[in-house]
């Protein structure tokens, strides 16, 4: 039996369906950028609403609720994409690194912000909104330029905008209302997490 020969358009093909394979699989999902994404814009809506309705400050604990379920379903959600990809992607070696550093600092800087309060009475949970808005658009915008992907590095841009503008207004002494923050917040995490997420999956599907 003769062996086929390809056409010089099949070998196209070809080639152009093993590079869509390969950037598929560099990629990565976006998937957890998603998650974390819509669990940021629930919390913060959640948090706002409460807040409204019965002015009762207790509720910023919920904040928390984030980096507890985040944190579980990050590791559940990767250990899935590596059974079904059958290794570990370039990309989930990148966004292992830039967020684990990520989340140990803020892990670390609430520890400082809770030890302020306990033994010094001193309030000053506004250094994690600080360090959030400023710390986590740099991380991305790493990962995007890393792995060549222009949402992510667009994303953190934005991302970073927004995180400036938050923390001049707290420089200046500006009072961070929730009627213009938290729809300012909430735009963060969109930018951020939920729009590079969905174009990562697109792209995902497309190739």
């Amino acid at each position: 039996m003769e062996d086929k020969k390809l056409t010089e358009k099949e070998s196209l093909e070809v080639i152009t369906s093993m590079i869509a394979r390969t950037k598929a699989r560099y990629l990565g999902s976006g998937n957890i950028l998603l998650m974390w994404g819509y669990l940021a814009v629930f919390s913060s809506i959640l948090v706002w609403i409460l807040l409204a309705a019965t002015q009762q400050n207790v509720w910023n604990w919920l904040w928390f609720a984030i980096p507890v379920i985040g944190m579980p379903l990050t590791s559940i959600m990767a250990r899935r994409e590596k059974r079904t990809n059958g290794v570990v992607t370039y990309s989930d070696k990148i966004t292992s690194h830039l967020w684990s550093i990520f989340g140990v600092s803020e892990i670390v800087l609430t520890l400082i912000c809770l030890g302020f309060s306990l033994i010094g009475g001193i309030k000053c949970w506004t250094a994690m909104i600080v360090y959030t808005i400023i710390a986590a658009p740099f991380a991305e915008i790493a990962q995007g330029l890393i792995v060549k992907e222009k949402s992510l590095t667009w994303g953190g841009i934005v991302g970073l905008a927004i995180g400036m503008v938050l923390v001049c207004c707290v420089t200046g002494k500006i009072p961070l209302l929730a009627n213009w923050f938290m729809p300012l917040f909430i735009l963060f995490w969109v930018v951020m997490m939920i729009v590079p997420g969905h174009i990562i999956n697109h792209k995902a599907k497309k190739g």
